[in-house]
């Protein structure tokens, strides 16, 4: 059908959607077969193509045209025929990862008239290849050869089974009718290939458009270029088909210290320098009305002289006597490739500095590679954001290279490659993908900054199935437990040259160290000892020992005693090992330690950290965690990576055997806190669940004895020794709960002691997470639905506490869990640890709240919490209060201030 009005249009969509629709149904191999025959058909057809373009449009050079049709045909063909564009395209079972590909539908074509048949054949073979229709609204004076472009590949596509009507095209284009095509609601997007304003009428079309932008590509020659390739390869880019691909150079920028030699380089290879007089005539026709003037686009340069009313231009006028030459007859001449203007401004008071589509050249001076770029940026910026720059330059010139494609804002750069031919791609770089409408980016206002392929033109379905990431399960390589194990395990030392031992005062002047120092000196290891540790160490205190590491420059640190040093010992091997290291970078919170946007290097490149717990509480001695606080900034930095988790475990009981009864009291229950929320956290693993449940088991066995009996039951002191570092294990691995979220904080702001304020804090934790129905459940993929109330059961049997119902075994855990607290002389409520600071409490239980919410422990809580439920929490536990009767949950709330349950 012939298409000359809005209803043959409308009527020629529908066929073309119809077609489309059958199309989508193709197989890849039915489709690559037709991708295949419409190439050849097209590549059979490239010489009556190119000449029907030359005759139409009285542009460009034929024997170039034919090499245009050639590449839109074969190299397109050659370079995706292994593509794969229909259905399931990638997939990678082991992720479970599937992309399906899906055309886009019915596409319009915008085609120009200085590439009308090449332009064509181009986006008509990516139609086909990705499954989808296409349109052509061909330019006014370029409509036949278009036209015939797109017969020629829909014969061949038809041929070999492609749907009657997939390829169609507007037979009189109009504006009215490019208008309507463009903002018809069956076209899925528009290829948009043309003027600035048919591109712009594109983007306006209210369609998803690939676009492209005006080119005005500088070429600078550097001092160090192989001035001859440069010379020749501008030159072959700026003759081809009268320079009308839109990458092709339009300014040379040439150093001032080779000038000379580009410009005789230039004339000896046939390029003409005007003249002053001839300057000013040609600049008077380059444009018409502030653009482009179409009359010279595409032109030889003898026509070009002609309409400049410049007499006749010949090469020989450049080395002899214009006069001279002229008397003889006939007058020898030569006609030059192209005409070079030699000129000095940018912008609209140069009509040379624009873009020009012909082959002619603007041609500055520069006085440093400096002063070139930024020549080069100008020129961009005038006319051609986005689109293409060049560079010739020795390509050692590391610095000078990168500073070029740092500063001109185009998508392309090219290193000693004609424009024309290197832009397109696949000619002189085989990884630059072959494609006739190249976008520019943003810079440019294009959608895309790469060259247009098939990729372009399909709709990527992902299907992504449930998959569980690899877990892990990491604690020190050597741990080492037994009474009086201590001077064995510290003998693996030796070998070692210098040893560091990071502790407190109080262990200092009890004589605890004097056991290390005493196995060291056997063993040949040198040894210094920094004992000025505080508690809750900070970073001026930290920064004090550090200073004596790096003097000594140990290949091993011993932390001796309990949270405080192994901190303290923790942060200063990691900044003598990598003094660089960002404290805030470290602290920031993460959803997963192996995602964290801050990536810790390894340790032990310099020493080794061997870690011995001289308290039954803290685990620290086989977790990867610190804390550390900046006491100018007034910032605790919570520290957790793998990386920090020592290399050596020594868990000698008979270092605790006169651990005072509120340090016994508050450490055991912090391991039994570890426990806990260790075993019901998101993150629980089959490797973590025993040791989890082994410590609990130990600890409601063993604490109440070792709290009562101190020294003499060393049995029970032995068995808590060890449930704190099993918990540890655990915790490292599995992570904690909001238990401990609410602990930090509760401690850091009223300066209760840690293992208290998760004492205070467990029993309403267990009936706040023991629920089937959260509001809210954390995210991680092995978490697949709550049963947190299922594990405590299980805590619950494990300890025999009886029950008939998950509800019921949780509340006898609960109960199980204040006995033990009652029997060790905890506190029952923050009331009544803080002396009833009601007034104060309140005041801060909003902001306690909101950090806790923050905090890290928070995001392996199976239940995940809402602030406002935190906040009742502790409003619960300072009041002592059960969780079900709480004003959030139902009844007001009973003062209970000796019991929870």
């Amino acid at each position: 059908m012939v298409v000359t009005n809005i209803q043959e249009l409308e009527t020629l969509i529908q066929q073309v959607k119809i077609a489309q629709a059958k199309y989508a149904t193709y197989s890849q191999e039915q489709v690559d077969t037709i991708f295949k025959k419409a190439a050849t058909a097209a590549n059979t057809q490239r010489i009556p193509l190119a000449k029907l373009a030359v005759a139409e449009t009285g542009m460009g050079v034929v024997e170039d045209k034919v090499i245009k049709n050639h590449f839109a045909s074969e190299y397109i063909y050659n370079k995706y025929k292994h593509d794969r564009t229909c259905g399931l395209i990638e997939e990678d079972k082991s992720f479970g990862i599937q992309k399906i590909a899906e055309p886009m539908g019915v596409l319009a074509g915008i085609v120009p008239v200085t590439n009308p048949t090449s332009t064509a054949i181009f986006k008509a073979l990516i139609a086909l290849k990705t499954r989808n229709a296409i349109i052509f609204s061909p330019h006014p004076r370029a409509k036949q050869s278009t036209i015939e472009a797109a017969r020629v590949v829909l014969e061949g596509a038809i041929a070999a089974g492609a749907p009657e009507h997939i390829i169609g095209w507007i037979d009189e284009p109009t504006v009215e009718l490019s208008q309507a095509l463009m903002q018809h609601p069956d076209i899925k997007l528009i290829l948009a290939t043309g003027g600035p304003g048919m591109v712009k009428s594109a983007y306006s079309s209210g369609h998803p458009s690939l676009g492209v932008g005006a080119g005005n590509t500088p070429a600078v020659i550097d001092t160090t270029a192989d001035i001859q390739t440069a010379v020749s390869s501008i030159l072959i880019s700026k003759t081809f088909d009268n320079g009308m691909i839109c990458a092709s150079e339009q300014s040379v920028i040439v150093l001032d210290a080779v000038y000379d030699r580009v410009k005789q380089e230039f004339i000896d290879r046939g390029a003409y320098f005007l003249t002053a007089e001839d300057k000013e005539k040609v600049s008077k026709i380059l444009l018409k009305d502030g653009h482009i003037n179409p009359a010279i686009v595409g032109q030889s340069v003898e026509a070009i002289a002609q309409i400049a009313e410049i007499g006749l231009v010949c090469l020989e006028f450049q080395s002899h006597n214009r006069a001279e030459i002229e008397s003889h007859n006939p007058v020898p001449c030569t006609l030059p490739k192209v005409l070079i203007a030699e000129v000095e401004n940018i912008g609209t008071t140069e009509p040379f500095s624009y873009e020009k589509l012909s082959p002619i050249l603007a041609m500055y001076r520069a006085s440093n590679f400096n002063d070139a770029v930024e020549k080069a940026g100008k020129l961009v910026e005038f006319g051609g954001k986005g689109h293409t720059a060049v560079l010739y330059i020795n390509s050692a010139k590391i610095e000078d290279i990168k500073y070029f494609e740092n500063t001109v804002k185009t998508s392309r750069v090219l290193i000693n490659t004609p424009s024309s031919q290197g832009a397109i791609g696949d000619l002189y770089n085989f990884k630059l993908d072959p494609s006739l409408t190249l976008g520019c980016g943003t810079w440019g206002g294009n959608t895309i900054s790469d060259n247009v392929t098939p990729h372009h033109l399909l709709n990527i379905k992902t299907v992504s199935e449930r998959r569980e990431n690899m877990l892990w399960f990491r604690v020190p390589p050597k741990v080492y437990f037994k009474s009086g194990c201590l001077p064995v395990a510290l003998r693996e030392l030796a070998g070692k040259k210098r040893a560091f031992i990071v502790t407190d005062k109080p262990l200092f002047d009890l004589g605890l160290v004097e056991k290390l120092t005493t196995v060291l000196d056997e063993i040949g290891v040198k040894h210094d000892i920094f004992h000025d540790v505080e508690p809750d160490p900070t970073l001026a205190n930290v920064t004090k020992g550090l200073e004596l590491l790096n003097s000594y420059q140990p290949d091993v640190i011993i932390a001796i005693g309990g949270g405080s040093p192994m901190d303290a010992a923790k942060v200063m091997w990691l900044m003598y090992e990598h003094p660089e290291v960002e404290f805030e970078g470290l602290a920031m919170r993460f959803m997963d330690i192996r995602k964290r946007v801050y990536e810790l290097p390894t340790l032990g490149q310099k020493a080794m950290l061997v870690a011995i717990p001289t308290t039954s509480g803290t685990g620290s001695e086989v977790t990867p965690f610190a804390v550390v606080t900046d006491e100018q900034a007034g910032i605790k930095y919570p520290l957790a990576d793998y990386a920090l988790t020592p290399n050596m475990a020594i868990v000698d009981p008979e270092l605790v055997l006169n651990m005072p009864k509120k340090l016994t009291a508050y450490g055991g229950i912090d391991a039994l806190t570890h426990a806990l929320e260790s075993y019901v956290s998101v993150l629980a693993t089959e490797f973590t669940e025993g040791l989890a449940l082994e410590a609990i088991g130990l600890l409601f066995k063993y604490l109440p004895r070792a709290y009562h009996n101190g020294v003499s039951d060393p049995e029970a002191r032995e068995k808590v020794h060890y449930a704190a570092t099993i918990a540890g294990m655990a915790f490292a691995n599995a992570f904690l709960g909001v238990c401990h979220s609410m602990a930090h904080k509760l401690g850091s702001t009223f300066h209760v002691p840690h293992g208290l304020a998760n004492a205070l804090m467990i029993s309403h934790v267990i009936r706040y997470n023991a629920t089937d129905v959260p509001f809210k459940q954390a995210i991680f993929p092995q978490y697949k639905y709550p049963h947190a109330k299922e594990r405590y059961a299980e805590i619950a049997d494990y300890l025999r506490l009886g029950g008939d119902s998950p509800d019921e075994k949780v509340e006898k855990l609960v109960a199980a869990v204040e006995n033990l607290k009652h029997q060790v002389e905890i506190p029952a409520t923050i009331r009544e640890t803080l002396g009833e600071e009601d007034r104060t409490f309140y005041e801060k239980v909003e902001v306690m709240a909101e950090q806790a919410f923050d905090d890290q422990c928070t995001g392996a809580n199976p239940r995940y919490p809402l602030i406002r439920d935190l906040k009742e929490l502790y409003v619960l536990a300072y009041l002592g209060c059960r969780i079900d009767a709480a004003p959030f949950y139902a009844e007001p709330c009973e003062i209970l201030p000796t019991t929870v349950a």
